[in-house]
């Protein structure tokens, strides 16, 4: 067996507090007449987060990969979702089972995870660390609270969101539970509009009221906005260029302006400060992702962060780092301290509860607490479960940063090795350890090179859908991949190239 993960074996009590669980448990007593005896061994019982025969189990499988291991599904419903989605579904690849990297699909194959799900799963498919939010449930701790009522797991988790997230004093010590990456996005959008216009009547004038807000977001090569991607809600989508005839007149009428700056481009960066922070108009807020993975896994360059941070903090603009894409995935849980930064605002979702709940969350300087109570509300972003999940990935995260970070390296150096051999077909690497994308010169041969890794059994797709972008194929392995995965990754990848050209 190839993985070296570090073992990781805690309780509900480990995670939070035996004084706190004793009381959830004689509640449940009080309430059931259940044995309190009973109740408090599922507090103290240990968890092996990742036992050692899931890991050899999970190279055991490796060889059967895109093969079919069960009887296909013969009948399934259709479902009723939109034309767009029914357009582009694959009721033959949805999941029956999962197990690690893993999942066997309604055809019967199993495939391998190459995507993490599209995002939401950096351990993979039942992982046994969650069996806390089963014991959770069994001692009687209660999913549903409210943002008046948060509970014990809700509000320890938001204490270790600060903590990771290095926040100290006014820093990054303010956390917004949501439940979607739109939402949380949105809600730094609010924080920083909040300066612009007042959120209700009665409250003191902003202090730059009467200016327009202008929002810098990357853009693509071309300086169009089609390349982030911050969210679904209205404002969100007003981010990469969505309902363009609304922000038109938005603009138009001096109300809200989004300007986009070419990803790296340091001329950009200080022309928009320049240009857009001045008179009449303020930057309102610099949204930016680090590893742009709708954008052929853009990778931002450290001398392009640093000038921009240097510059929002010289213009008292927040900086909001967007980590939905690469939170968990970098060591240290958060892209930008890779970067040697500090942003005013970061928001994450996805990894952290691990497709076991839909929860984001936003963490951000107090200097910008300034919404009322039903400013950004989501009562279920305040749900016991989902908090005690990003307490265990983080516990696991954490423990593996260093093995997770090796692997990262190996996948991406092989990765990097394997497109040199391959200059005819790939234009570029881009991406970060377990986050990379391959450029190709032409989009049928890209097409040809995923479609083969499809047939083996990797998730794996193609980015066409931008016009400026190159045909990019996409990988975000699982944190749980082991060096072994990773090969089996690249070795096939190696196999689809020779295929590729022929």
């Amino acid at each position: 067996m190839s993985a070296a993960f570090v073992p990781v074996r805690l309780s509900l009590a480990d995670l939070l507090g035996g004084e706190l669980l004793e009381s959830v448990g004689a509640a449940r007593a009080a309430l059931t007449g259940e044995s309190w005896t009973e109740l408090a061994a599922l507090a103290a019982e240990p968890v092996d987060f990742f036992p050692a025969a899931m890991q050899e189990r999970i190279e055991t499988l490796l060889p059967q990969v895109g093969k079919q291991i069960v009887a296909p599904v013969k009948a399934s419903p259709a479902g009723a979702t939109t034309a767009a989605f029914a357009a582009n579904s694959h009721p033959e690849s949805a999941p029956l089972s999962g197990y690690g990297p893993y999942r066997i699909g309604q055809d019967g194959r199993l495939h391998l995870c190459s995507k993490s799900a599209h995002y939401h799963i950096p351990l993979g498919h039942s992982f046994p660390g969650y069996r806390l939010l089963d014991l959770a449930r069994r001692l009687g701790l209660p999913n549903a609270t409210h943002n008046n009522t948060r509970g014990i797991a809700t509000r320890k988790h938001e204490e270790e969101m600060v903590r990771v997230a290095g926040g100290n004093g006014e820093r990054l010590s303010r956390v917004l539970n949501l439940q979607t990456g739109s939402l949380a996005v949105e809600a730094a959008l609010k924080l920083a509009l909040a300066r612009f216009y007042r959120i209700e009547a009665g409250v003191a004038e902003p202090p730059y009221a009467g200016r327009r807000p202008v929002v810098l977001v990357l853009g693509d090569e071309d300086g169009n906005l089609a390349a982030n991607y911050h969210g679904t809600t209205l404002f969100t989508q007003f981010l990469r260029g969505m309902w363009p005839d609304l922000t038109a007149r938005l603009d138009e009428a001096g109300l809200y302006e989004v300007r986009a700056i070419r990803p790296n481009s340091l001329a950009d960066l200080e022309a928009a400060f320049r240009e857009a922070d001045s008179g009449p108009r303020k930057i309102a807020a610099f949204f930016h992702e680090f590893v742009m993975m709708n954008y052929r896994a853009w990778r931002l360059e450290s001398a392009f962060v640093r000038r921009a941070y240097e510059l929002c903090a010289a213009h008292d603009v927040p900086a909001i780092a967007d980590e939905i894409q690469t939170c968990v995935w970098s060591p240290g849980l958060f892209a930008y301290k890779e970067y040697g930064v500090l942003p005013n605002m970061a928001v994450v979702g996805k990894g952290f509860p691990g497709g076991e709940f839909a929860g984001s969350r936003l963490i951000f300087d107090a200097t910008y607490d300034s919404l009322p109570q039903f400013g950004a509300l989501v009562t279920n972003g305040q749900e016991e479960l989902t908090a005690l999940a990003y307490l265990v990935t983080i516990r696991w995260a954490e423990a593996n940063t260093a093995t997770t970070r090796a692997i990262g390296d190996h996948y991406e150096s092989r990765i990097r090795e394997l497109a040199g051999r391959y200059p005819d077909l790939i234009s570029a690497v881009e991406g970060r350890r377990h986050l990379n994308g391959l450029s190709f010169h032409r989009l049928d041969e890209a097409k040809r090179f995923t479609g083969w890794l499809n047939r083996a059994g990797l998730d794996i797709s193609v980015q066409t859908y931008k016009t400026s972008c190159p045909p990019t194929a996409l990988t975000k392995l699982p944190l749980v991949a082991s060096r072994a995965v990773a090969d089996f990754v690249v070795d096939r990848m190696a196999e689809a190239l020779a295929e590729t050209r022929g």
